[in-house]
């Protein structure tokens, strides 16, 4: 009669031992006794009063969720059977592992990370070539990370071998995994050891399968210290003192004096002895010739020593005299270039400013704002059908289809069959991260006619994320990222909820910031092919290199728009298309950019005389360097201040088109075999020639230089820092102005969190910073083209890249420990870190503070939200694509809805077969 069955669970991949234990289970003999497990075959591997069997390979895709019954059959006749006693789950999942080489000789530590490691019994690390192969136990393991030590490789390296862990029955190949030749070693050139000396072993490889901290060395039976580990050199810290030599006996160490010591070096399974080494003797005088011999050079020393010292000090005086007075000349320079920076930008900024008072900040209305918040960056980007809101329906059905559409939102209405449909979906494989979001997207504008509805399932869907995270998981990392549907839901509500704010309070300071940062990117060179500039904030995107120019200003005339010209700012060194794009910018700034022209959509006419000439970035003009050629500039034609030039749109006509179809294929020549620049050429396609010639001097001088340029940052932080300050102010300002969503969301995490032991106040900021500022405000102040009419360029796109990481620094609980290899970035603000920390922590605290939003006030505001521009999105499109989940879903859904009591009262199973069969043009029986 069995009993119990241990262990309860297993992978499906089958391979667990169980033993089942029960009273007489020792009738018959093993080859009568059959055991299953839910259909699955488990061998018997021992009979006795306790059975063990080991299961074989579940080969259903999906896992059931509950236990299935052990039977045992004794014979033809008799069965036993314990029900719903072992659960077959998934597969444990390898995420990496590290190191990725090993010697042949093995022995190296292995670690691999995953999840669902502890439902394994055996774990086996195997290495396979050819007709052999050699394996190893894991000598440590929990759930996420299991160690191995590398197995000894005994086959030929030439043939082709395969890493593989072993987990139960379940494989997964390591890849990369490499196997290097064991290193070899050289005699050492100096066997004498002194005080304070190091011990130089050579050789080829170390570096291939070994780092300094894996690596041990041993000086007859003491440890070295590895100091430094290259691949031909080690660098060793030998003993203090002189260690004993286990081949030899006291006796004979003392009658030597001194005595052969081997070096040997261990790695993993290998150990190599180098060679042998003695420590230097020391030989007794008598002190009366000691104290001669010792005293008298010493002497002689000192005397020498202190002329020298005097003289080195006095020089090295001079020398910290000229390093203290270049690096006061920095400091001074820089200082100097932010003030006459920031003042030069404030006053060219008056013109934006003055706009700015005149309302032309060029916010998108309301329905543009939240396709590009929800949709823009799916994978169809602009063309997404929420976006262009067209749908491919016949005529003849679109009535039919209209109707059973509004059928669908009733039904989605429904919150029984919502949360059904919500959690069949995020139950399914296939529903991946990137399908949630847009679910999500797709949810909001469905239900954005009742917002507070969909509030409502919001709160529910958050409270069963809470309770699995704080149960089972880290709370910490609760909403930290888009991995379920609520998550996006949520972000979508705060978009929506602070949209008004954004234009009231928000934006403007938002707008000063991204037109500061182009505008002080602009003024500076800018190389359009390698996307780096002389002005940013961004240690990556810094143009390395002292590009020569100078600023002209151009009398700029639009043909058909009158005689008035106007004057604009442009580089010597801009190509034709970034003149063209400061041109646009400028005769058309009271436009937003999406009415403006676009530069492929314009031609610029220079007229030094009669005749006028059309410039292009490239024309049988370019000039060309090898292989390479230089996309044109002003300079390239010689364009001089206050020259005029003619910018005329492009006209359709047949000659145009034959001239432009004509131009179009003469730069696709030009650009055919060659390759283009504008300012620098990359560093990694310099000619062989030039880079042979270099000497390792010359490259050393090209990265010293490269690391000065940094300052430019400092002039560019500080010119931007007030702009920086006024956006930050504006978002972490608590009182009046705080959106009442915020409040209302914040005060329900409070609320949720004294519910539970083990939610900190830390957590509790980390829940705010990663609902609020990182998924929302971060995502705005990336992406400004949300919020405005504006184009972003990829230049301005990294320095806003560098606030807003800014931004989720000051969000952070943690501290954090700066060095000098610590990136420019974060070195860069580290000084304002610790107060816009304590912005954050006072905006939390205001807000705690302020008086309770109830759940009638913001209702009255989401229905507010709803009635006021609901009727401008795209519902009926998103509705279609909501009903495609349910198409593809269909069978789970239907299933779900029939097992649930709630939804059977409804009979929302056979309202969505109803409108199944309408919307798909299906004859129904129903």
């Amino acid at each position: 009669m069995p009993e119990e069955v241990m262990p309860n669970r297993g992978p499906k991949a089958g391979g667990t031992l169980i033993t089942i234990s029960g009273l007489f289970l020792n009738a018959g003999s093993k080859e009568d006794v059959q055991v299953t497990i839910g259909g699955v075959n488990c061998s018997v591997e021992h009979f006795g009063e306790n059975i063990t069997c080991r299961t074989g390979e579940y080969r259903v895709d999906k896992v059931p969720s509950d236990p299935l019954d052990v039977v045992m059959k004794y014979g033809k006749r008799t069965t036993k059977s314990i029900p719903a006693t072992f659960r077959f789950v998934e597969n444990p999942t390898v995420q990496d592992h590290q190191p990725k080489t090993s010697f042949v000789c093995g022995g190296r530590n292995i670690v691999v990370t995953g999840s669902g490691f502890d439902i394994i019994q055996t774990a086996i690390m195997k290495v396979q070539g050819g007709n052999w192969s050699a394996s190893e136990l894991a000598h440590e393991k929990n759930d996420t990370v299991i160690q191995f030590q590398s197995p000894t490789v005994n086959g030929s390296l030439n043939q082709h071998l395969k890493t593989v862990i072993k987990l139960d029955n379940w494989e997964k190949e390591l890849k990369p995994f490499h196997y290097h030749p064991n290193p070899s070693f050289n005699n050492l050139q100096n066997k004498i050891i002194t005080a304070n000396s190091m011990i130089i072993v050579t050789g080829r490889g170390f570096s291939k399968a070994m780092t300094t901290k894996e690596a041990q060395a041993f000086v007859g039976d003491v440890q070295c210290v590895v100091n430094t580990l290259q691949d031909d050199k080690l660098f060793l810290e030998p003993p203090s003192t002189t260690p004993r030599a286990p081949t030899r006996s006291k006796h004979q160490h003392r009658e030597t004096g001194s005595e052969n010591l081997e070096l040997m070096i261990k790695f993993g399974k290998g150990e190599w002895v180098v060679d042998s080494v003695q420590y230097e003797t020391k030989n007794d005088f008598p002190l009366y010739i000691i104290i001669p011999a010792v005293i008298v050079p010493m002497l002689l020393i000192i005397t020498i020593s202190v002329y020298c010292y005097r003289r080195k000090s006095q020089q090295a005086e001079r020398e910290y005299e000229k390093v203290k007075h270049q690096l006061e000349n920095l400091e001074e320079s820089v200082r100097d270039r932010c003030k006459k920076e920031f003042t030069d930008l404030m006053i060219e900024m008056e013109d934006h400013t003055n706009d700015l008072n005149e309302g032309r900040i060029p916010f998108l209305d309301y329905k543009t704002y939240t396709d590009r918040v929800f949709f823009l960056p799916s994978k169809d980007g602009a063309n997404d059908v929420m976006i262009t809101g067209k749908l491919d329906i016949p005529e003849a059905r679109k009535a039919t289809v209209i109707q059973s559409l509004n059928q669908f939102s009733n039904l989605l209405n429904s919150k029984t069959f919502l949360i059904n449909f919500i959690r069949t979906l995020e139950r399914s494989h296939d529903f991946n991260a990137r399908a949630k979001v847009y679910f999500a997207s797709l949810l909001t504008v469905a239900l954005h006619g009742k917002l507070e509805y969909y509030t409502d399932i919001m709160r529910t869907l958050l409270l069963e994320l809470m309770e699995e995270y704080v149960n089972s998981k880290n709370p910490k990392l609760m909403l930290r990222r888009s991995e379920t549907v609520v998550e996006r839901m949520l972000c979508n509500w705060m978009s929506i909820c602070l949209y008004q704010f954004l234009k009231d309070s928000a934006g403007e300071p938002l707008y000063k910031l991204f037109k500061a940062i182009k505008h002080q990117i602009e003024k500076g060179p800018v190389d359009v092919r390698v996307k780096k500039a002389k002005y940013t904030l961004n240690d990556t995107g810094l143009l390395g290199d002292d590009v020569e120019y100078s600023v002209l200003t151009l009398q700029v005339l639009v043909q058909g728009e009158g005689p008035d010209v106007t004057p604009v700012k442009v580089l010597n060194c801009d190509t034709i298309s970034q003149v063209k794009e400061k041109i646009i910018e400028q005769v058309y700034r009271n436009l937003p950019y999406s009415q403006r022209p676009k530069v492929d959509s314009v031609t610029l006419e220079w007229r030094p005389g009669s005749t006028g000439q059309i410039l292009s970035d490239l024309d049988l003009t370019s000039q060309k360097e090898g292989r390479w050629k230089r996309i044109n500039t002003l300079a390239h034609y010689n364009v001089r201040d206050n020259a005029t030039l003619v910018l005329s749109k492009v006209q359709h006509t047949q000659q145009n088109y034959d001239q432009n179809q004509e131009n179009h294929e003469e730069r696709n020549a030009l650009l055919e075999d060659d390759k283009v620049f504008h300012l620098v050429r990359p560093t990694d396609e310099l000619d062989e020639t030039k880079s042979k010639r270099g000497s390792i001097k010359d490259k050393s001088m090209t990265k010293a230089i490269t690391e000065i340029y940094l300052t430019r940052l400092l002039s560019v932080k500080g010119t931007l820092q007030q702009f920086v300050d006024d956006f930050f102010r504006s978002v972490l300002c608590s009182g009046a102005v705080v959106p009442p969503a915020v409040k209302y969301f914040f005060d329900f995490l409070d609320e949720q969190a004294l519910k539970h032991n083990n939610v900190d106040e830390e957590t509790i900021h980390i829940w705010k910073t990663n609902s609020l500022p990182l998924r929302f405000w971060v995502n705005i102040l990336k992406n400004p083209h949300f919020i405005f009419d504006v184009h972003v360029s990829e230049v301005v796109d990294a320095s806003l890249s560098v606030i807003a990481q800014t931004f989720m620094d000051a969000c952070t609980k943690s501290e954090h420990k700066l060095s000098r290899d610590s990136p420019s970035n974060k070195l860069l603000y580290a000084k304002e870190i610790s107060t816009y920390k304590k912005m954050v922590d006072d905006y939390y605290k205001g807000i705690r503070q302020m008086v309770s939003v109830s759940d009638q006030d913001m209702n009255t505001h989401l229905a507010e939200v709803s009635r006021s521009h609901t009727d401008k999105l795209n519902t009926h499109v998103a509705l279609h694509q909501l009903y495609q989940y349910a198409s593809k879903y269909y069978d789970g859904i239907i299933a779900s809805l029939e097992e649930d009591p709630a939804a059977q009262s409804k009979q929302l199973a056979l309202r969505l077969q109803q409108i199944a069969a309408a919307l798909e043009n299906k004859v129904t029986d129903l």
